[in-house]
């Protein structure tokens, strides 16, 4: 069963039942405490936690995930994915353990032809809390499964919570028990490749209180309404229902597998070595396809970083098995055709994909260039010195500035004979990692992980007296100054930390609007305001940087919003309003706004929508929005019931939580009129420009808007006309004319590129009869041997096409190496038929680098010595077969 079956068979059993299919959330989340979606109860936390109402009873999805906690597991085991898909069936206080657990039994046996997995109800086992008697009741009699069956476990696997106070409560998981030869007998408890968990159902019944660990914390009682929370994954369901060894050989990822495994001209399941990168290869490449998909761009930190993390990896494995071209564009060519029936985006987005994965690769092979000097640098000093180990600093500078991950460091000394300080770089690495937590706990809490702390301010001194609205300023006494380790009573010059008001004039993030930035002053003291949050609801939290001097509990400051910031805030959040009026004012009401977010000059907005805008919308939603402007729409904000914001057809987005009393802006009226937290201009001409940069999809039919505004907007749209003014009078021609004169270009340099393939492919086809007519005679066969200027590629080329040509009738081989130390090594049929084989040849010569088939193998990492000194022994290879 294709895994797009299992998805759709999954959505049509619960949509029968009462469940609303909601659409699967793109991978980048709004929740501070993450970087990606890494659950498929992550988009639903508001409901499950109670922090708004559900607006169905039940509701089923399959969630994009991404983890790469377990990243280094990737490949070795057969169930760690760094993607993977949730199914999940979620009931917001309506159904509970029984019907969940029915559900489940149900559609994991009922047979195929009913629309069900048709998994053999006696190779099914479950684990139960070890408390938790009515779920082993429930499994008895719904499923009929004898008590040897029906695992009790601890917290540890068996209890869940969100890690902090909140929801929390027993969980009961589903094994499959894959026959014989897989692993060990005796239940999950003793072997988890053997059973394999697929299905997860989450009974959220309880409150947890504070505590770390998965057991550390009291039970403050009942939850006022249960929730059901389950995950079926969606790829190991795939395994068992396609009879697959592990989760990197199924549909939706075995074919980047084998593209991986030509290109390296390796096969898979003929050495372990090999298969563990090309199951990498194979989990990063669909991985990358998918955050690429969704908007994440490759960088130094955050998203960005795990994107180019996984990137990286897939390149460098590849180049452990010998392939140094580049191949990302063709692997995730391969990826998007085997995902986009269930992922249409990234069809939708793929030259866009492509473009930004070919320019990472590019340039992390420069950074291989860069770092393997530096490496042979520090290998020449160390040996200089007399030492036989490379210093940890000298690893960790590789790692930090050069993106060599510490194992190619360790691969690379190896070869070179010296070892590597591991307890210093990972000493190094520990204290980076610990001031990225730091930084990392200081920016979602404003200098303190404590929320028990900020709870004992607002208990004690009440919410904060907000005035964002009402101006730029206001006199303001300290509260509360937080560190890192709690309440402290002063902070000093330099010291960043959390410091709440009693008056506050700074806009705190939220809805998509980016916090104010600004200056605390007193008699003794001045502090940078870094950031600004609403940790509790009325608690207003700033994160401060002092500048000068000591701010201590009850100073009297005054605070100060930065005018130009919050000028260019408010010129962001109003133009968001007027992009979303004018979308949907040219593509209908079904754009709605889905997400947003503004800081001073820059705006974006995503909508749902099934493929990508053309040029000729673009341009008519940009003539829309700045029609609004050129007339000066009024700004009028008003306060109301919720009921009379809906009468009078305001907007309220999805991901915003709204009291009994709503505020509502206006911009021009009904033109554009919704419910709004935010800071805005009095009028629409204050915006100045709204210019549109960027259009692409963030996910399944979501589509993402990007804009400058403002001065920001103007300077864009300057930049622009200067480019435009540069070719013009680079190629001689009106800027009118452009379009014409680039097309007829590009249309000149792809004939060039045409003839210059005919040309090398003639080279090529007269060097080999060349090489094939000179070949040695060995006595058992004969060789050639020539270099390829080229990369692998082409000395792959070349030496196919010199083994075509040798005598049929007697045994021939070819050896090509290329001046970057690759190895390609071909024969003919009736070399093979004497029973030489090309992968030998090169595991001989090439000793863990290389390997392929009988009739084409290949290899690479040495040096050009070692190279020549392994080619000399090729002869004598092949007189001893």
């Amino acid at each position: 069963m294709r895994t797009t079956e299992i998805r759709a068979r999954f959505l049509d059993f619960f949509a029968a039942r009462g469940h609303r299919v909601v659409p699967g959330a793109p991978l980048p989340t709004p929740d501070p405490t993450l970087l990606f979606v890494n659950a498929g109860m992550v988009p639903f936390k508001p409901y499950l936690a109670g922090e708004r109402p559900a607006p169905w009873p039940r509701a089923a999805s399959v969630q994009k995930c991404v983890r790469t906690l377990d990243i280094e597991e990737v490949g070795r085991t057969t169930r760690h994915g760094s993607f993977f898909q949730m199914c999940g069936n979620f009931s917001f206080g309506d159904y509970f353990k029984e019907e969940a657990i029915a559900f489940a039994w149900e559609l994991s046996t009922a047979p195929r032809s009913q629309g069900g997995y048709g998994l053999d109800p006696e190779r099914i086992w479950v684990t139960v809390h070890h408390s938790d008697a009515a779920a082993r009741s429930i499994w008895r009699e719904v499923a009929g499964l004898p008590e040897q069956q029906i695992v009790s476990r601890g917290d540890e696997d068996n209890f869940w919570s969100m890690g902090v106070p909140g929801p929390c409560g027993p969980c009961s998981e589903l094994f499959y028990d894959r026959g014989p030869g897989v692993g060990t007998e005796g239940g999950p408890a003793v072997d988890e490749d053997l059973y394999l968990e697929f299905w997860n159902l989450v009974f959220m019944q309880y409150e947890r209180g504070e505590g770390h660990g998965k057991s550390g914390y009291p039970i403050l009682g009942e939850l006022p309404g249960r929730n059901i929370d389950t995950g079926m994954g969606l790829e190991r369901m795939a395994t068992i229902l396609q009879g697959k060894e592990n989760l990197y050989e199924i549909d939706e990822a075995r074919p980047v597998l084998e593209r991986a495994a030509e290109l390296a001209a390796v096969r898979y399941g003929t050495d372990a070595r090999a298969d563990v990168r090309l199951r990498v290869v194979a989990d990063h490449v669909r991985t990358a396809l998918m955050l690429l998909a969704d908007g994440v761009v490759p960088g130094n930190e955050g998203r960005g970083y795990v994107l180019r993390r996984i990137l990286r990896r897939a390149v460098r494995s590849l180049r452990q098995l010998g392939y140094e071209d580049p191949a990302l564009p063709e692997l995730l060519a391969v990826a998007r055709d085997c995902m986009a029936p269930g992922s249409p985006e990234v069809a939708e987005g793929f030259t866009r994909i492509a473009d930004r994965a070919r320019g990472e690769e590019e340039a992390f092979r420069a950074t291989l260039r860069q770092g393997t000097t530096v490496l042979d640098a520090a290998v020449t000093k160390v040996r200089q010195e007399g030492g036989r180990s490379l210093p940890g600093a000298q690893a960790f500078l590789l790692h930090d500035t050069y993106g060599f991950p510490i194992d190619l460091t360790l691969e690379m000394a190896a070869e070179r004979g010296v070892e590597v300080d591991r307890e210093g770089f990972t000493a190094l690495m520990e204290a980076q990692r610990e001031r990225a937590r730091a930084d990392a706990r200081t920016r979602r809490s404003g200098g303190t992980a404590d929320t028990s702390a900020l709870r004992a301010v607002l208990d004690e001194h009440g919410p904060t007296d907000w005035c964002a609205w009402e101006g730029l300023t206001s006199d303001s006494r300290v509260l509360s100054v937080l560190a890192a380790t709690g309440p402290v009573p002063a902070a000093h010059q330099g010291e960043i930390v959390t410091v709440v008001l009693d008056r506050s004039p700074f806009y705190a993030e939220s809805g998509g609007q980016e916090s104010d930035a600004g200056r605390l002053r007193g008699a003794s003291v001045e502090a940078e305001v870094l950031d600004v949050q609403r940790p509790l609801p009325g608690l207003v939290v700033h994160q401060v940087r002092v500048t000068a001097g000591e701010l201590a509990v009850d100073d009297a400051v005054h605070a100060a919003v930065d005018p130009e910031w919050r000028l260019g805030a408010r010129q962001a959040h109003s133009g968001t309003h007027v992009l979303h009026a004018a979308l949907r004012e040219v593509l209908g009401p079904a754009a709605l706004q889905s997400g947003s977010y503004n800081r001073p000059g820059y705006l974006r907005l995503d909508f749902p929508w099934r493929g990508g805008l053309s040029a000729a919308v673009r341009s008519d939603v940009e003539e829309v929005a700045n029609r609004a402007l050129r007339r000066d729409l009024p700004v009028a904000v008003r306060w109301m019931t919720r009921p009379e914001a809906e009468r009078l057809g305001a907007l309220a987005l999805f991901d915003e939580t709204y009291g009994e009393q709503v505020r509502v802006v206006e911009i021009g009226g009904a033109w554009s009129r919704e419910l709004c937290g935010g800071t805005h201009v009095e009028r629409a001409a204050q915006i100045g420009t709204v210019a549109l940069t960027a259009e692409g999809s963030v996910g399944a039919g979501m589509r993402r808007l990007e804009a400058a505004v403002g001065i920001e907007g103007f300077t864009y749209l300057a930049r622009e006309r200067d480019l435009v003014s540069r070719i013009a009078e680079q190629l001689g021609a009106p800027r009118a004319e452009l379009p014409d004169r680039i097309a007829g270009l590009l249309d000149r340099l792809k004939a060039a590129d045409r003839e210059n393939t005919r040309l090398r492919e003639r080279a090529t086809a007269d060097r080999a009869r060349d090489l094939a007519a000179g070949a040695e005679d060995l006595g058992v066969a004969r060789l050639a041997v020539a270099t390829s200027d080229g990369g692998t590629d082409e000395a792959r080329a070349l030496a196919t096409a010199v083994s075509s040509r040798l005598p049929a009738t007697q045994p021939g081989a070819v050896a090509v190496s290329t001046p970057a130390g690759a190895l390609v090594v071909a024969l003919n049929s009736a070399a093979q038929d004497s029973g030489l084989s090309a992968s030998t040849l090169v595991k001989h010569l090439l000793p863990g680098r290389g390997g392929g088939s009988a009739a084409l193998a290949q290899g690479g990492g040495l040096s050009p010595e070692k190279l020549s000194a392994a080619l000399a022994e090729l002869p004598r290879l092949i007189r001893g077969g």
